[in-house]
């Protein structure tokens, strides 16, 4: 008979729903570590937007996967996959649970179903498409993935240049469809027994105000001044993957001049909770997974019971 795999243990929800605070209250009853599943706290210095762990928790349970990129590099699923499964199998030949946390769904989707075999970067060809849009016009590299890739240009706007950009880098390297290698096979880990369980607050509008109030903390946290000081550091632009998240783009538009300070609160909270929205639609199709209310006083509790069914 095989041995059981190991177990890992998923916590998804929204943004500001309380999957930090969940982790934290499960990892105290049992010895565990927590795997950050979030695409922008993968990024050194971008602290106060994107929520990251108090230090206080950091001490007192091992984190990984936060600080471990320069905010000049893209971060992608493949990346994510390639740091995170061989660390949650260390975790748990070394007798812990990994604690899988974030809203990040893409990545969760990569571990789950595994990764369609895209090719890779290429360095000269991405280049050679930003000099191309920077002559033409991103609409009209949208207007040749339409042609080249029409499923791929249905969901990629033309506003989006870092997907855009990576749907042409796939055709031309390829000779195919982006849409048509992702149906096809996939590279799966079977090696890990998941036990997934989403957040979905059952009041949209308690979830609503705190991310309202979590904004505002962020602004009165220095969220600006922490922009400023990574923009002396770094060469960076808007167009980078860290500064096209929420909060650090529309904080980037008040540098600018192009905003005032009531329009960057504004901008920001109607992001977050766009965003909120996009990570709910995931989670309402995300099939097998426990779903507690993240608002509830006792969804520790329902998560201990939903584990202990699995063990």
């Amino acid at each position: 008979m095989a041995p059981p795999k190991p177990v890992a243990i998923a916590i998804m929800g929204p943004t500001a729903s309380g999957k930090s605070q969940l982790a934290m209250a499960l990892a105290g009853h049992a010895p565990a570590e927590i795997v950050s599943v979030d695409s922008a706290q993968v990024y050194r210095g971008m602290d106060i937007g994107t929520a990251k762990p108090p230090a206080a928790d950091r001490r007192q349970i091992p984190h990984h996967l936060i600080d471990i990129a320069e905010p000049t590099e893209a971060y992608s699923a493949a990346r994510f996959c390639a740091d995170a499964l061989p660390l949650i199998a260390n975790i748990a030949a070394r007798g812990r649970v990994p604690l899988l946390v974030g809203g990040t769904m893409l990545y969760f989707k990569a571990l789950r179903d595994g990764l369609a075999p895209l090719p890779a970067a290429d360095a000269a060809l991405r280049a050679e498409i930003e000099a191309e849009a920077a002559r033409r016009g991103w609409p009209a590299l949208h207007a040749e993935l339409a042609r080249l890739d029409p499923a791929s240009a249905d969901r990629i706007r033309p506003t989006d240049p870092q997907r855009l950009q990576r749907a042409l880098e796939v055709c031309r390297l390829a000779g195919r469809p982006m849409s048509e290698l992702i149906r096809g096979e996939r590279s799966t880990d079977a090696s890990l027994d998941i036990v997934w369980i989403a957040l979905v607050p059952n009041d949209r509008a308690v979830l609503h105000r705190r991310i309202a109030e979590r904004f505002d903390a962020m602004l009165a946290a220095g969220l600006v001044e922490e922009l400023a000081a990574l923009r002396r550091r770094y060469a960076l632009s808007p167009d980078l993957p860290s500064m096209r998240c929420v909060g650090y783009r529309q904080a980037w538009q008040y540098l600018e001049g192009a905003i005032a300070r009531d329009e960057l609160r504004n901008r920001g909270i109607f992001a977050t909770r766009q965003l909120a929205k996009r990570q709910l639609t995931w989670l309402r199709s995300w099939t097998g997974a426990t779903r507690l209310d993240a608002l509830a006083p006792d969804a520790a509790t329902r998560a201990r019971e939903a584990i202990a069914a699995r063990s």
